[in-house]
């Protein structure tokens, strides 16, 4: 059964259309489809700045001195209750990362606790495609939703202080990569070189977007070209 059709006000300059309560494909696909549609409704209402889309909803930042917020909200509600679906993937990336110990500071330790040996962890990380859910924490930050029941693993007790960039990285049932050094509580098991925000580019400062697919091809560090 489709959960019902959320809007929620967010301050007074936005709203936050959600289409349901978990993090699951089908949700992720109308949550994408709507935010595919919006561009002909901005047409409509040029008071509209951008929008965010999440896991499950999506949020629609505005100027409330240049657009009717309650014609905003019928027209948003009447667009979501329309039903669209992504129906096709975005792009799929196979990106490079090196597994050696000092790129990889957790990955004993997930090996250990998923009673796997660590070329067995580092096996089915491999061979899992993972889907890019949404953008968020930090530009460029990636969550990557698809990671193994074996391997799931809570997050730090106490969060590091500096993960380095391009940090492989995973937390519950999701995996990530840290584009900028930054503190960071999840669990590091590798790196990779890729540039995955560059802000010198207007067109596309995040390499990777919303219903992108990401595998992992594990190199050495020489490959990695660090």
């Amino acid at each position: 059964m489709t959960a019902p059709v959320r809007l929620l006000p967010l301050g007074d300059a936005a709203l936050t259309v959600e289409f349901g309560a978990a993090i699951a494909d089908p949700i992720h696909a109308r949550v994408l489809g709507f935010a595919g549609a919006l561009p002909a409704l901005a047409e409509r209402h040029p008071g509209i700045v951008e929008w965010v889309p999440t896991f499950r909803s999506v949020t629609i930042h505005f100027d409330p001195d240049r657009v009717d917020a309650a014609q905003l909200e019928a027209d948003l509600l009447a667009l979501a209750r329309e039903g669209h679906e992504a129906k096709a993937s975005g792009t799929t990336w196979t990106l490079p990362v090196c597994f050696d110990a000092d790129c990889a500071p957790d990955l004993a330790h997930v090996a250990a606790a998923s009673g796997m040996s660590r070329e067995a962890v580092i096996e089915l990380f491999c061979a899992t495609e993972f889907k890019v859910y949404m953008l968020g924490f930090l530009p460029g930050f990636p969550y990557l939703g698809g990671l193994p029941e074996a391997l799931e693993m809570p997050r730090l007790a106490t969060p590091r202080l500096k993960v380095p960039a391009g940090s492989v990285a995973i937390a519950g049932r999701m995996a990530a990569v840290y584009p900028w050094d930054s503190p960071g509580g999840w669990r590091l098991v590798g790196r990779t070189a890729t540039r995955l925000f560059d802000p010198a580019n207007p067109d596309r400062p995040a390499l990777l977007a919303a219903g992108d697919r990401v595998r992992w091809q594990a190199v050495s560090r020489a490959e990695l070209g660090e």
